[in-house]
């Protein structure tokens, strides 16, 4: 894949687009790509990062992260015209089918957990879907897509700090403003996606989960999660290959 372009759109979080003919695979919302951050041996391991947008006229695709470790700030040197090692589009995303024209969707977003949401707004609205947006940042330095997500459908904005929106957690907005919807697709913090479950009781529900990842396809099992309701305590499933996205009440929030 060939880098377009770099470059950093909020505290820490970079935009990156790039080119190729793997892009014309990237049909799923939610699903993630194995990303080789270097040229040599160390870093070893790829870093997963979902996809945040694509174009498949032009065969781009957007993805934001965060520079704050080995490997991110890494990618966040790369410079437009450079090669990137892309593997993927891997997982299992967002289910477009679990939602129906005249519906109301809700996605809700905390960090660098909100970049999946995007994709998936956008073929939501192509389906006729009604779409609400709930996107939570520390502050507004680390604010992101703001007005893209408004541009797709109503969107709150929260911050822990005040500075942007709403003063508070996205589950503090909710418990204030209590927003109809259909359906809720989310993606963030699992303590922020737990709270968000419990505080709106959804009968429709897909999260999807961030972990840190080694192999990526379902071989090392370095980011299985426990399931729901297990009694013999033993049973998990992988976010990489299962998820990352899961229905309501499969994984142990």
């Amino acid at each position: 894949m060939t880098i377009v372009h770099n470059r950093q759109i909020a505290n820490q979080i970079f935009e990156m687009t790039f080119t190729g003919e793997l892009v014309s695979k990237m049909t799923e919302p939610g699903q993630f790509l194995h990303i080789r951050v270097g040229d040599q041996v160390i870093p070893l391991l790829r870093r997963p990062i979902s996809i945040c947008d694509v174009d498949l006229e032009e065969k781009r695709c957007t993805i934001l992260y965060r520079a704050e470790g080995e490997g991110t700030k890494l990618l966040s040197n790369k410079r437009v015209g450079d090669s990137l090692d892309v593997l993927g589009p891997l997982g299992n995303g967002f289910p477009l089918h679990s939602v129906v024209e005249g519906e109301t969707a809700i996605l809700i977003g905390g960090g660098i957990g909100i970049p999946p949401l995007y994709y998936l707004s956008k073929q939501l609205v192509q389906r006729n879907v009604r779409v609400k947006h709930i996107l939570g940042f520390a502050t507004r330095k680390d604010a992101f897509y703001v007005n893209k997500f408004e541009q797709l459908g109503e969107t709150a904005v929260t911050t822990i700090d005040g500075s942007l929106g709403y003063q508070g957690f996205v589950t503090d907005y909710v418990n204030h403003e209590n927003p109809a919807f259909d359906v809720l697709f989310t993606c963030g913090p699992t303590q922020m996606m737990k709270a968000i479950e419990e505080q709106m009781n959804p009968n429709r529900g897909y999260y999807s989960f961030e972990e840190r990842m080694g192999c990526g396809i379902g071989a090392c099992f370095a980011c299985v999660c426990p399931v729901k309701n297990d009694s013999t305590g033993h049973e998990y499933r992988k976010v990489c290959s299962d998820g990352p996205v899961f229905p309501q009440g499969v994984i142990q929030l």
